[in-house]
């Protein structure tokens, strides 16, 4: 076969540089650009509660990094999962991000969903983790961890224990243990601390398990916290002790990060990742996580990612240990 003439190999080469020009710079020009607009940052709790509070301040201080706003949309309810399905449907662009909590790890286990956390999302960095207590008013008759079982065998199914939400960390843990002790309880979900707390505080629910969102009742000795959930005691409130202190043999921190849908380019997820890990240092959002007695757990974009992979993988093993998957009617 002949070479092609001089000027026709010029031509197809011609063709193939405007056939990049007009694609792949036009992805590197977009990265380069980011950002160039407000970005959006679901989180899926209500406003005004803990986590929303601490992402709050760190989205204005990733704002000062990004020389662009970082806006904070509030999807509460379903248990914290609420932002997936916003976040799956939006653009890779790295202009839609959000706080992704153990919940959503856990979710599809338990119900139909249609989006899956690891498949529809873009990893960008993991930021702290949560601390989980047991609450009751600071007027009620129950003192300890083991009251509160005491009270449930002596009356089946009338005490009632609120939470944050169906299926997430702290409902599962009161769950467990409850079940194992062959006790029966009305569990009360509800969107967030706040409003769960008042819960507690009013006599509407005997028990509170939940976030140290609840923290701000304690100092005001509005409510008693019985014991946290962490592997050891909280420096806030030393004289507490922990359920593994205790012997239920169960410790439940639930970290979380923040994640761009899927396909979100790798530039941009480093221009994410750098801003928002600068702005973890900040002090104003080191203090804010002090007063909810949690500090910066920071995981980068690749170990996030395997961390994601491996709390997705716990959750399914506890779901059945449980008994709470969907294959079980629950």
């Amino acid at each position: 076969m002949s070479p092609l003439p001089i000027r026709r190999r010029q031509c197809l080469a011609a063709g193939a540089s405007l056939l990049l020009a007009g694609a792949w710079p036009a992805g590197l020009r977009a990265a380069e650009n980011f950002p160039s607009r407000p970005i959006t940052l679901l989180v899926p709790w209500p406003a005004g509660g803990g986590t929303d509070l601490t992402m709050r301040i760190l989205a204005e201080a990733a704002s000062h990094h990004l020389r662009q706003k970082v806006n904070i949309d509030n999807r509460a309810g379903a248990g914290g999962t609420l932002a997936m399905p916003a976040l799956q449907n939006a653009q890779a662009d790295g202009y839609t991000i959000a706080q992704l909590p153990q919940t959503v790890f856990r979710a599809p286990h338990t119900q139909r969903v249609l989006w899956d956390p690891l498949r529809d999302t873009s990893p960008i960095l993991q930021l702290s983790g949560t601390t989980f207590g047991m609450v009751v008013a600071a007027d009620s008759p129950l003192h300890s961890v083991e009251d509160v079982f005491e009270a449930a065998r002596l009356r089946p199914g009338e005490m009632t224990v609120a939470s944050n939400g169906v299926g997430t960390t702290p409902h599962l843990v009161i769950d467990e243990m409850m079940q194992q002790r062959f006790l029966r309880y009305t569990h009360v979900p509800y969107k967030g601390a706040a409003e769960q707390a008042l819960a507690v505080v009013s006599g509407q629910v005997k028990v509170g398990v939940g976030s140290t969102g609840f923290s701000s009742f304690i100092d005001q000795g509005r409510l008693r916290l019985l014991a946290t959930f962490g592997a050891k005691r909280s420096k806030r409130w030393p004289n507490v002790p922990t359920l593994k202190e205790l012997g239920h043999n169960i410790v439940a921190t639930s970290p979380y990060g923040l994640a761009g849908p899927r396909g979100v380019p790798e530039p941009i997820i480093r221009t994410l990742h750098d801003a928002f890990r600068a702005a973890m240092q900040e002090p104003a959002y080191v203090a804010e996580l002090a007063k909810f007695d949690q500090e910066p757990v920071y995981l980068g974009t690749r170990d996030y990612a395997q961390a994601m992979r491996e709390a997705y993988a716990e959750e399914k093993r506890v779901v059945e240990r449980l008994g709470l998957g969907r294959s079980s009617g629950n």
